[in-house]
């Protein structure tokens, strides 16, 4: 599946890892074409082997200043971890007291790697001592005083030169200071993997006992690294066998790799003649890409300290956005760039952001943007021109707001929009042909987008209305109220004062109008006592049909995709959730799709035909199978399965029914194409969003139905679950979920492409 605009790959990502610079690979191929030797052996080749490492080692100790200290060659950094740690501990050990308490000290943003490998370590040593996190400040700067405080109880310390996340370095002298007026005897250990090339280093002058290093960070293959070890530090060797690296690191040298890195220290050593540029430009790279990045986004927020940082790294947030948004945004840009949320409707969140205190929001948005020392003025560039095209894409779409832009290519919103914050969702109803909008449970994370929204569009907000008091967040509602609806007369929720009603079951409903469209409202009190569900509903016939007409039901927390409303607030009650959930039954047909306000499993709708086959509890009640005592009895027994929270949000339903993982069926780009060749029915779905698909989109994708528009489309498709569905994204994570969500709702013959576009192209 080609892809009908191709776009040069710009990497962002050097933090994670960075390309073989030219020169590295060529001197690699050529150690493995003519020095191929066994640096062990004693003829000629290998003794040409045996000059190359030696002539690498010596650099590196050149380059670090390393002085009489070891310098090993490893696979990598974890390697080089483990080999400190280790070597470290079984000399610790030996002294240790039984009537003394200890502990190992960690910086509480340091690589899981390190924290891992201490627990790791002292469990196989049986070593009784805690592992302590050692607070930072909001710069991300190790607190001295905690180190002062708890090294003279601790067997080993183990620090960062530069944080691989936020590119924060440390003040290793004063540090040094600290540690050694602490505990003259701990031994420390500095994370050095991120500060080659980027800091000065001079480790003969320290009493660093242990740093490890590693090559494919920078601009070497992976595979290869070394580790630095203080002449007088303890010293165990990780790897036994034949006993080569003077029997400090057996097993047969990497030497492809040590030529790489013999490349990139003759570089690093001699900078005016090799393509790695000095600190003072690095600096002005990163503020033009920053500079770009508030002219792109305007109130973008940078979340580590430039004063503190190396230039390489920017951390970034866009409030409004999730960073998998962002993610994806950059990504059909063909902009590389590092995010720490998964595909999930669980917020990942960022440990080393959440230890320098910044607001939950901007852990859950980081996206990190890094370089190497080697990038050029081009490139930088280039990556500011693509940064201006991704934001352009987001303004076409009526994310973001440019006024410089022409908005008159923008196609019209119709139908129903599911935006999300964490598991939260907010519901947006446009009726293209009025230019009205109504807005369901609006979330303050939202607001700006949401409002760029009805302005972008150039819409009339009729209401914007929450289905119940939230207790896990402030609502969005008064914000968007006093500015699009300042004359609008509500009551608590947003509902508009009306004289409309709706004879229904017995009771009068009160009703408004958007477009052709009608909503009710319902009350469902049970989760709160304020609940109420909306119904949105086709123009009404005559005889007030309200079940058969009704589209989308808006339930908010009273029924959840696999779960019911927790009822164990003051203001809950399980007895009028009974009576409710029977009045939702008789309200809407089978199919309706219900919109919650929470989605915690990817799931984005949801029908009482798809909730009675997992739910036993409310298809006792919806087949009146149940007591309203029995009910209450079992409801109270569900909510002691509540988990206290995700991400940010309390749980408002603890889930009791499995989320469908069903096998659903999986194409490559060569069995997709035998199929369609096979069936001219089966229609391809990019469910990407609109700036997505703008940016980079395949000639044989038929539709783009955006993942916020999925419950419109499954709406709209009631009557064609037997039609073979495709579905398909950047990665294959999100088709997948969607192709379980329609399964899950009837869609028979629904698929995805395995891989996505990332493995298609």
């Amino acid at each position: 599946m080609k892809n009908t605009t191709e776009l040069t790959q710009i990497y962002l990502d050097a933090n994670a890892t960075t390309p073989v610079l030219p020169e590295a690979a060529a001197a690699a191929l050529s150690a493995m074409e003519n020095l191929f030797g066994n640096p062990s052996s004693s003829h000629i080749t290998g003794l040409k082997a045996k000059n190359l490492m030696e002539q690498t080692r010596l650099r590196a100790q050149t380059l670090l200043g390393s002085g009489n200290g070891k310098l090993i060659f490893t696979s990598g950094a974890t390697e080089g971890i483990q080999t400190s740690i280790l070597s470290a501990l079984i000399a610790a050990k030996s002294g240790m007291s039984a009537a003394k308490n200890y502990s190992v000290l960690y910086g509480a943003t340091e690589h899981k790697a390190v924290p891992e490998s201490l627990k790791h370590w002292l469990n196989v040593l049986d070593i009784k001592a805690k592992v302590t996190a050692i607070p930072v400040d909001r710069f991300g700067l190790l607190d001295h005083d905690f180190i002062a405080l708890h090294a003279p109880n601790a067997l080993m310390i183990c620090t960062m030169a530069v944080n691989n996340e936020t590119g924060v370095y440390q003040d290793l002298s004063a540090l040094e200071k600290t540690i050694r007026r602490a505990n003259s005897d701990i031994f420390w250990m500095v994370d050095c993997v991120q500060a080659l090339g980027k800091t000065e280093l001079d480790l003969k002058s320290t009493t660093i006992d242990y740093a490890p290093f590693s090559g494919h960070k920078l601009y070497a293959p992976k595979g290869i690294g070394f580790v630095y070890i203080r002449d007088s530090a303890p010293f165990t060797p990780f790897i036994a066998g034949g006993g080569q690296e003077s029997g400090l690191r057996s097993g047969t040298e990497n030497l492809p790799g040590m030529a790489a890195l013999n490349v990139i220290f003759e570089m690093l050593l001699n900078k005016e003649s090799s393509p790695f540029s000095n600190t003072v430009q690095l600096t002005h790279y990163r503020q033009q890409i920053a500079t770009t990045l508030t002219e792109c986004f305007g109130d973008v927020v940078f979340n580590n300290s430039f004063e503190h940082s190396v230039a390489t790294t920017i951390n970034f947030a866009v409030p409004g956005f999730s960073s998998k948004e962002i993610m994806d945004l950059f990504d059909a840009a063909n902009i590389r760039v590092s995010s720490g949320s998964a595909c999930s409707s669980k917020v990942t969140r960022s440990f080393v952001l959440d230890a320098m205190g910044l607001p939950a929001w901007q852990s859950e948005a980081a996206i990190r943007m890094s370089f190497g020392p080697a990038i050029t003025q081009a490139e930088v560039d280039s990556a500011c021109a693509r940064i201006k095209t991704a934001s352009q894409a987001l303004t076409q779409s009526c994310m973001i707001l440019d006024d410089s832009s022409d908005i008159s290519d923008r196609s019209d919103l119709d139908g129903l929009v599911q935006l999300r914050s964490g598991a939260s969702c907010t519901w947006v109803f446009v009726d293209s042909f009025s230019k009205q909008a109504l807005i369901v449970d609006p979330l303050p994370e939202l607001q700006q987008r949401l409002e760029t929204l009805l302005e972008c569009q150039k819409l009339t907000l009729v209401a914007a209305i929450d289905t119940h008091g939230h207790a896990d967040h402030i609502s969005g509602r008064e914000a968007l109220a006093t500015r699009f609806l300042a004359e609008q007369e509500s009551d608590a929720l947003g509902w508009p004062m009306t004289e409309a009603h709706i004879k229904h079951l017995g009771q009068q409903l009160q009703a408004i109008s958007i477009g052709s469209k009608r909503l009710l409202r319902l009350p469902t009190p049970g989760h709160t006592s304020d609940s109420i569900s909306l119904l949105l509903c086709s123009e009404l016939s005559a005889s007030n049909h309200i079940v058969e007409q009704t589209q989308y039901a808006f339930c908010g927390d009273t029924i959840l995709m696999g779960s019911l409303g927790r009822t164990n607030f003051d203001s809950s009650s399980s007895q009028a959730l009974f009576n409710s959930l029977k009045l939702i039954r008789d309200s809407i047909s089978n199919n309706t799709l219900i919109c919650a306000s929470h989605d915690y499993n990817n799931e984005f709708t949801t029908s009482l035909n798809a909730e009675v086959s997992r739910n036993e509890l409310l298809k006792a009640v919806i087949n009146n199978q149940i007591s309203v005592d029995v009910f209450q009895q079992h409801k109270a027994h569900l909510d002691t399965h509540l988990n206290d929270e995700v991400g940010t949000e309390i749980m408002c339903g603890a889930i009791i029914g499995n989320c469908d993982r069903s096998n659903i069926k999986e194409y490559d780009a060569i069995s997709l194409a035998v199929a369609m060749k096979q069936d001219e029915n089966v229609c391809i779905i990019d469910i990407r969003e609109p700036h997505e698909y703008a940016l980079n989109h395949s000639t044989q994708s038929s539709q783009n139905v955006p993942l916020t528009r999925l419950v419109q489309f499954i709406q709209e498709h009631q009557n064609q679950k037997h039609k073979q569905w495709v579905l398909v994204c950047r990665s294959g994570s999100r088709s997948m979920i969607a192709a379980q969500a329609m399964h899950r709702l009837g869609f028979e013959q629904v698929s995805h492409l395995k891989g996505g576009y990332a493995l298609s192209s």
